[in-house]
């Protein structure tokens, strides 16, 4: 007679516990599946393995709790190795499914296989853990049960592949909430899938456990289940300490690329106005022209110079300059289109660049709204209170229909066609014509020999050496470096003429390049032959607003030729000073920290704030040719020169005067204790070779210079 099945019991409470357990499992799954997707091979291999590892202990912890939830009425216990092989299938299981999670895409090829594997893999493991449970008489399976639980397995491993790719496509915020709906389904599917496994199992009244001395039950089990519980909580912690770690170097990540992206647009705006620079105007125009040519479209350039913008800033000072410019800026800018480019590319010159404007009638209305904006009243804030103002401007118009002209030459029209307007008493425009073409023409020219000099390692370029003297005792205290320029065909052009279209092409930077280099070569040369004299060089406003550029041209120049820094000197102008004063600080600040000593060139010219400049850190004033050329007839000239020595020597600063032709000048300076002269009385600049001959000659000797007898000259500082 057969022996009746028992009527399998289960705890409710540890039901529950497996179901969480699964359900934990699974969230823990799905939070390693987005690990797994790393680009990293280490990375993706060390966490496949932990996801492997974790999910698997997970599922057969989930079966263990399970079989605790089952109350039979004898002792049981589990074969060794049997279980070990029942946990090696989760784990093989879990690395099926985590492998297909990483892929790019869920073929349909993908996903039958993925779930056929892993539900056979779940079947195993489920099954070859109730083998561990050897009984006599053995379990009677239920065949249509046990393919349910087949069937069910399959289809959570689908849904679960589902899961994890549905997952993909929300929103950190919303995928996080899905992965915890997720994880309660695939909880309930693989609880589901046990639960009928465990209900295809027949097992006798009367049967015994034969494996009760391997390992026994209870005990057992809730250690199996308690290490696989930490072995879960461990690895959700790492993945989330993982994922927040990752988004910190998100953010980090974001907010460098903010801040470089903040540099690199201040690198291409004007440092006062916040408009485009010469080099975003290059770029944006040389891209328009490329459009241009491709499409026939036309592109138009109008140059803006202001009007009388020099006696603003010497009546009223730079502040107030600079105010007049932040508001020109502005009023032109609310004229301009959205996708118009408009820069700022000199003190008072400003660019607009329009595409798809060919008609003279629209560019000149374009042109006229500018002047009639900058005509509106304007008050500027002075000492005296507000002080009104009325701006006027020439412009210039310049128009590309998809010829070959370059971009250069088109701001050359520009500018030629402004300088057209000025000459002819300013406010107003005028197109460019042919007549004006001889100057663009050589303008070019210019610019293209200089351009192909630098190339060409500045050949044609050198520079001459005019010494400063002492004024107490004439002895050579250094040098002044100046710029020539031997052209091949023109022979000698004077600075006066290169210099400007070096500026207005945008070769400046790389010429004074060219300076700091050539004059780092030249102390170095001069020291090996025991000489030793500081050279002063004259910067440019583009440099200066380029510092990070400009240092390491200077720290690389005194690097190679080994030099101290204290042997160069950097001049710049007093009108360039001032141009942004609070800019000029930090970059004048900077290079003093690097050793090089700075001078105010020209001062006198312009409106210097004293507390601008007492905070300056520059050693030397220069007092302007203009000043020292009649010393000897005015009384106003003789008291401006005095009030700026006894300034500068105030503020603890040397003092040069510059253009020193006569001993009557020279004797004027002296008396007024001015610390180095400079001018044709003492020598004219002149090479370096013809330096150190005429130190050594009598016209130096005529002239009062001192030297010493030893090789070399003496340097005061």
């Amino acid at each position: 007679m057969p022996v009746a099945d028992l009527a399998l019991r289960f705890d409710p409470a540890v039901v529950v516990l497996s179901y969480l357990t699964a359900v934990l499992a699974s969230f823990v799954a799905l939070d390693l599946a987005q690990r797994v997707r790393t680009t990293d091979a280490v990375i993706r291999r060390v966490w496949w393995l932990a996801g492997s590892l974790s999910l698997g202990s997970g599922i057969w912890a989930m079966h263990f709790i399970g079989m605790v939830a089952l109350r039979l009425p004898f002792p049981v216990g589990y074969d060794t190795a049997i279980t070990a092989l029942s946990w090696m299938a989760a784990v093989g299981v879990s690395a099926i499914a985590l492998r297909v999670a990483a892929e790019d895409k869920l073929t349909p090829a993908r996903l039958a296989t993925g779930a056929l594997s892993m539900g056979a893999g779940i079947c195993g493991m489920h099954y070859i853990g109730m083998a561990s449970l050897e009984l006599a008489p053995s379990i009677r399976w239920n065949g249509w049960l046990v393919a349910a639980s087949a069937a069910v397995a399959t289809g959570a491993s689908a849904a679960a592949l589902l899961i994890f790719f549905w997952l993909r496509r929300l929103s950190a915020r919303r995928a996080r909430w899905g992965q915890l709906a997720a994880a309660l389904v695939m909880g309930a599917a693989v609880a589901g899938m046990h639960y009928t496994g465990m209900a295809a199992a027949g097992i006798a009244e009367n049967s015994v456990c034969l494996s009760v001395s391997s390992l026994e039950g209870d005990n057992l089990d809730h250690l199996v289940a308690g290490a696989t519980l930490a072995l879960l909580l461990l690895t959700l912690f790492t993945s989330m300490l993982d994922a927040r770690l990752r988004r910190r170097a998100h953010r980090l990540q974001q907010s460098l690329r903010r801040a470089t992206t903040e540099l690199a647009e201040q690198a291409l705006r004007d440092p006062l106005t916040a408009l485009a620079n010469r080099q975003l105007l290059d770029d944006r125009l040389g891209h328009a022209i490329a459009r241009s040519q491709r499409s026939g479209a036309s592109v138009a350039l109008l140059m803006l110079n202001l009007d009388g913008f020099k006696p603003v800033n010497e009546a009223f000072g730079h502040a107030a300059g600079d105010a007049v410019l932040r508001e020109v800026a502005s009023r032109l800018q609310a004229q301009a289109r959205s996708d118009d480019t408009l820069a700022r590319i000199g003190a008072d010159e400003f660019v607009l660049l329009l595409e798809g404007e060919s008609g003279e009638a629209v560019l000149a209305q374009v042109a006229q709204r500018l002047l009639d904006s900058l005509a509106l009243p304007l008050s500027i804030n002075v000492a005296e209170g507000d002080q009104p103002l009325r701006l006027t401007a020439s412009i210039g118009i310049a128009l590309h229909a998809g010829t070959e002209v370059p971009g250069r030459t088109l701001i050359a029209q520009a500018g030629s066609a402004a300088q057209a307007v000025k000459r002819g008493g300013g406010n107003g425009f005028a197109f460019f014509e042919a007549h004006m073409q001889d100057g663009v023409r050589d303008q070019l020219e210019l610019a293209r020999d200089l351009r192909a000099a630098l190339e060409d390692g500045g050949q044609g370029l050198c520079l001459h050496y005019q010494p400063k003297v002492s004024g107490a005792t004439a002895r050579v205290l250094g040098v002044e470096a100046l710029l020539r320029w031997q052209h091949p065909q023109r022979g000698p052009v004077g600075p006066g003429s290169f210099i400007p279209v070096a500026e207005r092409f945008g070769i400046i930077t790389a010429l004074g390049d060219w300076v700091i280099d050539e004059a780092c070569r030249q102390m170095a040369a001069w020291r090996d032959e025991g000489l030793r004299l500081r050279v002063a060089i004259n910067l440019s406003v583009q440099q200066l607003r380029q510092p990070e550029a400009l240092l390491q041209r200077l720290q690389q120049a005194l690097a190679r030729h080994q030099l101290d820094a204290s042997q160069l000197s950097c001049e710049i102008t007093e009108s360039v000073a001032m141009e942004d004063a609070a800019a000029t600080e930090r970059v004048l600040q900077r290079l003093g920290d690097l050793g090089v000593s700075l001078s105010i060139d020209d001062f006198g010219t312009g409106y210097s704030s004293l507390a601008y400049l007492r905070r300056l850190p520059v050693s030397q004033l220069k007092i302007d040719r203009s000043f020292v050329q009649d010393l000897e007839t005015s009384a106003d000239a003789r008291a401006i020169v005095k009030a700026v020595i006894e300034l500068a020597h105030a503020l603890g600063l040397e003092v040069v005067a510059e253009g020193v032709e006569t001993e009557g000048q020279a004797a004027v300076l002296r008396a007024k204790r001015c610390d180095k002269l400079q001018g044709y009385l003492y020598a004219r600049p002149m090479a370096a070779d013809a330096l150190v001959a005429w130190a050594r000659s009598p016209e130096a000797a005529q002239a009062g210079v001192i030297f010493d007898d030893t090789p070399g000259f003496t340097e005061s500082t």
